[in-house]
């Protein structure tokens, strides 16, 4: 009798472990999210990729790679640019992947970085405007913007319009914005844009920032119709990546107990990177410019995300604070 409780109860338990195993495959399945399918070259194109030496960044501009794209990454660190590079190059067998420098906090770089590429690139077939900070403290730029705003948005803002001009002669072409779904809930404050009235709230400018990514490239897609050009912003997913580490730093315990969640409920960088890869390479997407991606399928952002009258007047207000003088 005894032997037979015994029994039972290492069914049981035998049971109760498979449920558990089989249940945290499938948890990291749905959070892995969508894959992208498509099998699309990219011999004889360009692609430059802000930022792309580390994270989701890195993937992507890995993937480009062997997908035998020229890749430019734009950085503001050279040196982990280039051991990224190095790395790139080794485990795709491209060799034409390059390093530049780019810091998105000074608009003097960003137009630098366009100038040199301009003269040295024969062509631009997809921009991924893919670099950005999360939740830093209140900093300056040395051009007396909120980092996270200047950083996330107006360099980018920047740097796309003064290359739509290499966009437009190599079109079809690709714009790819990476945003978040912390733009939910975001608005943009256009009278107080960088907190010199209210106080600083990190977490409130990521949300602005990111939002931001979005109605401008809302906004570039219907400026860019019939062009060639077409524009896509897209969330990423919840990543185990560097990006957190300011928040991590006022928390540091923070970082020991999320450690084990983290790795099971956070997506890797190569699953983070897919719908970057998804917007920049699916055939036939053309048709969902200015559209919002997540797990690699058009999603519909939050209400903030889809007020073109805002997209408007963000455009415009971006172009004067980076002092754009040819818009399209």
């Amino acid at each position: 009798m005894m032997d037979r409780v015994i029994t039972s109860d290492r069914v049981n338990y035998g049971a109760v472990i498979a449920l558990s195993a089989v249940s945290l495959i499938l948890l990291r399945k749905w959070i892995a999210g969508g894959v992208c399918r498509s099998r699309a070259g990219l011999d004889r194109k360009t692609v430059v990729i802000t930022g792309g030496n580390n994270g989701i960044g890195k993937e992507t501009a890995r993937e480009m790679a062997r997908r035998g794209a020229r890749v430019v990454m734009a950085c503001r660190d050279l040196t982990s640019a280039e051991n990224a590079a190095d790395s790139i190059r080794r485990s795709t067998g491209n060799g034409n992947v390059v390093v530049r420098h780019l810091n998105l906090a000074s608009l003097y770089s960003v137009r630098q970085f366009a100038k040199e590429l301009i003269a040295t690139e024969e062509r631009l077939d997809i921009l991924i405007n893919n670099a950005g900070v999360m939740m830093c403290p209140k900093w300056t730029t040395e051009d007396g913007f909120e980092t996270q705003f200047a950083v996330n948005h107006l360099g980018h803002f920047l740097l796309t319009n003064l290359m739509l001009g290499m966009l437009k002669r190599s079109s079809p072409s690709r714009v790819v914005n990476v945003s978040s779904i912390a733009h939910v809930g975001g608005k943009i404050e256009f009278d107080d844009l960088f907190f010199d009235k209210s106080p600083y709230s990190p977490l409130v400018s990521y949300k602005q920032s990111k939002l931001a990514n979005i109605l401008f490239s809302r906004e570039l897609a219907r400026r860019m119709k019939g062009t060639g050009v077409s524009s896509y912003s897209l969330h990423p997913g919840v990543i185990r990546t560097g990006l957190g580490r300011h928040i991590e730093s006022w928390f540091p315990m923070l970082k020991t107990v999320m450690t084990l969640p983290s790795m099971l409920l956070m997506k890797t960088p190569w699953q983070g990177a897919q719908t970057s890869i998804y917007c920049a390479v699916t055939e036939g997407l053309e048709r969902k410019s200015g559209c919002y991606f997540s797990d690699c399928a058009d999603k519909d952002p939050a209400p903030e995300g889809k007020d073109d009258a805002v997209a408007r007047r963000l455009w415009e207000e971006s172009a004067r604070l980076v002092e754009l003088n040819d818009q399209c």
